[in-house]
């Protein structure tokens, strides 16, 4: 069997390693059309903050490493149409276009970052963060900037605007939404988020849209907004992404919004034809429902279950739901949240509550003054738990995957009460801070959080 794989990032390197292990006299073709392949994106902030060396290290494979593998890679080869009747792609290379034969075929088109319409996005010193060469740009860029903008104050803009504070750069984040991280975060833990980075020197301006930039010698001067005018010589773009499936048009059934429809087994709507990744929906387990949720875990997961149905025959198993768990740090405070929150609650069957707490991480006698800021929000009429959000200077971020497991498992408030965490003071207080989350949901607190003398 031959399988033709489009694209190297996660589901592209799961994908390959999957069949691999499972039939080593499977013949994969592998085709990538940046010049290096298996880009780790999610490596970026770490590169612009110095503590990768080089981009060089950011990467699950190489061209060599695949080959070595027995794999047939290609760099600089972009699959730019498909034959479903005659089961071939045409690969555009150096040498033109020529097709190639498949038995089945994988394809993981990722996504491209989202442009604005407005004047100014051709100057100089204008950017975007997606893959290789993006990252090298602006890591480049940041040895002389002096004023960057950031438009855009989700994941990748935060995450620049970080690296960009931290080298000495004065910065300031512009988005239309109110405030930092909207769609990952509830408003009780980004009013800490941003009064905090504005301790340390990072500016944020919500309500405000962008409506051009203006230049001085072809090169950036200012960004102008619907609301004032901030003076930069360096803008970078992060304002969302959008499926890069325009040339799978006509070629494959897509939604409205670009996505390929897939079934449970990764199937798009042409037989043979598997799509897993950023340009795929992923059923979200708190709805029930496909939910765009560009983590690179979930297209792992999926290209993980598209390799098993492609040497599954009639044994085909069915592509997981998640809960879209996340986690990141912006200076001091690590965060990490899991299932819905405030902004798409509604769309859970179901009137959904919540709970804040923010309480000592660590017993009193530890004499350690640091806080856990703790959210939960489950269905009214069952108790059952439908998302979580975590926040702290003490890196409990991982600690969010247990609620990511207890959402999936149907777990209730009564149940997070009263489970099973240890307790010693120097990880923890005598009730976890899950425990209390849910006990102080149910109005409920066992013991106290603070001595009684």
């Amino acid at each position: 069997m031959k399988v033709v794989v489009v694209g190297t990032s996660h589901a592209g390197y799961e994908m390959v390693q999957t069949l691999l292990k499972a039939d080593q006299d499977i013949e994969i073709d592998l085709y990538e059309s940046g010049s290096t392949m298996s880009f780790l994106s999610c490596g970026i902030q770490s590169y612009l903050e110095g503590k990768s060396d080089h981009l060089d290290d950011l990467h699950y494979a190489t061209e060599d490493s695949y080959k070595k593998q027995g794999i047939n890679a290609y760099t600089n080869s972009q699959v730019v149409a498909i034959d479903s009747d005659a089961k071939e792609v045409t690969v555009k290379d150096d040498q033109g276009e020529h097709q190639v034969s498949y038995d089945k075929l994988f394809l993981s088109p990722g996504a491209v970052p989202v442009e604005l319409p407005i004047e100014g996005t051709d100057l100089d010193h204008v950017y975007y963060l997606r893959g290789r060469d993006w990252a090298d740009r602006v890591k480049k860029r940041m040895a002389e900037a002096k004023e960057a903008v950031v438009v855009g104050g989700g994941y990748i803009g935060i995450e620049a605007a970080e690296a960009f504070t931290k080298a000495g750069i004065k910065t300031t984040v512009i988005d239309s939404q109110d405030r930092i991280l909207p769609t990952y975060l509830d408003k009780e833990f980004t009013e800490v988020l941003e009064a905090h980075a504005a301790d340390k020197g990072l500016d944020f301006h919500g309500n405000e849209c962008v409506q051009s930039i203006e230049g001085k010698d072809g090169q950036v001067a200012k960004v102008i907004t619907d609301k004032g005018e901030y003076p930069a010589d360096t803008v970078l773009f992060a304002v969302g992404v959008k499926p890069n499936t325009e040339w799978l048009k006509g070629t494959l059934e897509l939604d409205d919004k670009g996505f390929v429809k897939v079934n449970e087994y990764l199937e798009s709507s042409v037989k043979d034809i598997y799509v897993a990744g950023d340009a795929t929906e992923i059923p979200f387990t708190p709805t029930g429902k496909g939910k765009a949720i560009a983590l690179a875990s979930n297209a792992r997961r999926q290209a993980v279950t598209a390799a098993q149905n492609i040497i599954a025959g009639e044994n085909k198993v069915k592509s997981p739901s998640v809960n879209g768990t996340s986690g990141l740090a912006l200076f001091d405070y690590h965060f990490a949240a899991t299932g819905v929150k405030d902004c798409d609650k509604a769309e859970v069957d179901g009137e959904v509550e919540s709970q804040f707490l923010q309480i000592p991480v660590l017993p009193k006698f530890m004499k350690d003054d640091q806080d856990v800021f703790m959210k939960i929000h489950y269905r009214k009429d069952d108790h059952k738990l439908v998302g979580a959000q975590i926040m702290s200077t003490v890196n409990l971020a991982r600690d969010i995957n247990t609620l990511s497991v207890a959402i999936s498992a149907g777990w209730t408030l009564e149940d997070l009460a009263l489970a099973d965490f240890f307790f010693q003071p120097e990880y923890d207080n005598t009730w976890h801070y899950f425990n209390q989350v849910a006990q102080e949901a149910l109005g409920q607190r066992f013991g106290s959080d603070k001595q009684l003398f």
